[in-house]
């Protein structure tokens, strides 16, 4: 919905009472008071029911009800009376340039990168080379398990240790304590060689980097022809 149209407050209210998500699109910097109650979120009981007060209206207030609200301004600047009341979250791309170190030689001349940049890159990728991006995305997936399979073992452990009396004569602890080991060595030898598999991949993704810094700079050319 919109600020203009004639029903919103309709559309809003229904989303409050059903419990549904209502995105209010386009606003300017000011926003309209009715919306106050909902932004501060100014719920209150009555009969045994949470509800809150929409303009002449006392509502049933649901818990699933979710407010989104965007704006099309390219650096708006709200008030703080305004910011206190919200998450502001700002989705726009900016050629803002960030650091990436690596020990690996190859990155030393595509060392500087962007969220656009990579997002490009890996657009031109799978576009050129599918097999390897779907290499590289199964690689970080699967890093991740593997790291959160660790944590798992590593809280086991301690949890063990804690709660045995005697650690020294603990049979069953002890058992535990190698398979853990093994485990865990396992993990770790899987880890080394799907990272160096992973550097093996960056190392031809790279060739690909002028493609995606050529479609930045042409992303941003446009953007600013306005």
């Amino acid at each position: 919905m919109k600020l203009s149209d004639r029903d919103y407050l309709r559309t809003l209210e229904n989303s409050i009472r059903f419990g549904k998500p209502c995105l209010l699109e386009n606003v300017g910097i000011d926003m309209d008071p009715a919306l106050e109650p909902v932004l501060l979120r100014q719920t209150y009981r009555q009969s045994g029911s949470t509800v809150i007060k929409l303009g002449d209206a006392i509502i049933p207030y649901h818990d699933d009800f979710r407010f989104y609200i965007t704006t099309k301004l390219p650096n708006p600047h709200y008030s703080p009376e305004i910011s206190v009341k919200v998450t502001l979250v700002n989705f726009t791309l900016s050629p803002r340039q960030a650091i990436l170190f690596s020990k690996n030689k190859i990155y030393e001349d595509f060392f500087i990168s962007s969220g656009l940049e990579d997002q490009m890159l890996a657009r031109v990728v799978a576009e050129e080379r599918p097999d390897l991006e779907e290499m590289k995305n199964t690689l970080i997936i699967s890093n991740a398990t593997m790291r959160n399979e660790l944590k798992a073992l590593e809280d086991t452990i301690l949890e063990k240790l804690s709660t045995s009396e005697n650690p020294v004569d603990d049979i069953e602890l002890i058992v535990a304590l190698e398979a853990s080991k093994a485990k865990s060595t396992e993990i770790k030898i899987k880890m080394q060689a799907a990272e160096q598999t992973e550097k093996d991949i960056d190392i031809t993704r790279a060739e690909y980097v002028p493609v995606a810094v050529n479609t930045q700079i042409l992303f941003f050319c446009v953007s600013d022809l306005a």
